[in-house]
């Protein structure tokens, strides 16, 4: 097995969920008449953990199991929304496929939650091409801690600065420059300018080859 490994975070980086995030999240805040902005979607909800978004939103902590009760009936909005409609970002499946016949440890490390990382799995075939698949129930702390990070390199058997990570948002990001790897940033949802510096940048994967994360990770 290669020395090398690329972790991909899941929102925004293998499916471009988030536009389908903000209609479950416009439902839910319409439910219990929570005024919201696409702006406010942008600064915090993003890349968020749903402990943060829900207590923002609900402006007063959202926690134990208040917490557990919106999480579910929010996301269980989103899978309803977005079930039918799963789609990879351009050329994420060919370019996993390269990545894997040059020998790369592959893995997912999501702050969303599990049942949300199956249906995207389910729905795209990837998982045997995986070597660790983590969401937001295998963590303590969310992004941009850089937990999930450590324990995706330490699941692999590869140090931080032999991985390269795909992040799509500011707290996503942060944690995986915190974990001490080099970044990709997807830019699905976010402009250069509203990203931590990154290693590289693309919109989508056809601007990316094996090679070239080779040489990233070398940098």
């Amino acid at each position: 097995m290669s020395q090398y490994a690329v972790i991909f975070d899941m929102d925004g980086v293998i499916c471009h969920t988030n536009p389908y995030h903000a209609k479950a999240f416009e439902a839910f805040f319409n439910k219990y008449n929570i005024e919201s902005s696409e702006q406010e979607f942008q600064d915090h909800m993003y890349g968020k953990h749903n402990s943060y978004i829900m207590s923002y939103f609900f402006k007063r902590p959202v926690e134990g199991e208040e917490l557990l009760r919106l999480e579910f009936e929010k996301e269980d909005m989103f899978r309803q929304i977005y079930k039918s409609e799963i789609t990879p970002i351009a050329r994420f499946p060919e370019f996993l496929d390269e990545l894997k016949q040059e020998g790369f440890k592959t893995a997912v490390a999501t702050s969303a939650p599990k049942a949300n990382l199956d249906l995207i799995v389910e729905g795209l075939q990837f998982g045997p091409k995986m070597e660790s698949m983590l969401s937001s129930e295998n963590v303590t702390k969310h992004k941009p801690d850089p937990q999930v990070y450590l324990l995706t390199a330490e699941r692999l058997g590869v140090y931080p600065s032999q991985c390269l990570v795909f992040e799509d948002s500011y707290s996503g990001i942060s944690a995986a420059l915190n974990a001490g790897m080099k970044v990709v940033g997807v830019l699905s949802s976010h402009t250069r300018e509203q990203l931590p510096p990154c290693d590289a940048y693309i919109s989508d994967y056809t601007e990316i080859t094996a090679q070239k994360v080779k040489e990233l990770i070398n940098s």
